[in-house]
């Protein structure tokens, strides 16, 4: 189950990363409320996840989770450059990602 909350915490962080980047420096109301709220329910998770997982572990899987995420849709959706060096060094996160999931399992 920690596994579950901390995959959902790090989800999360993407939605909360987006929301603020439309939220224009907290100038506009419901991106920031949303940007916000998200947050808090993200680290909600993340300590629920660290009751039973290494917070070295966890918190780079989170990270991870929420960098990969925010660049791949950055790109995808709102049209940011992906350079193929930005690509090479996304992979790495996501086998690091993958490669920490499975040496604590």
């Amino acid at each position: 189950m920690a596994w579950v909350l901390l995959v959902l915490a790090g989800a999360l962080e993407i939605v909360w990363a987006l929301a603020l980047k439309q939220a224009d420096g907290l100038t506009k109301f419901w991106p920031s409320l949303i940007g916000v709220s998200v947050a808090m329910l993200s680290l909600v998770l993340l300590a629920l996840a660290l009751k039973h997982l290494p917070v070295g572990t966890a918190y780079a899987i989170w990270v991870g989770i929420g960098a990969f995420g925010v660049a791949v849709f950055g790109t995808l959706v709102l049209g940011e450059h992906m350079s193929p060096a930005k690509l090479v060094f996304l992979g790495l996160i996501g086998v690091g990602v993958a490669g920490l999931r499975m040496i604590e399992s």
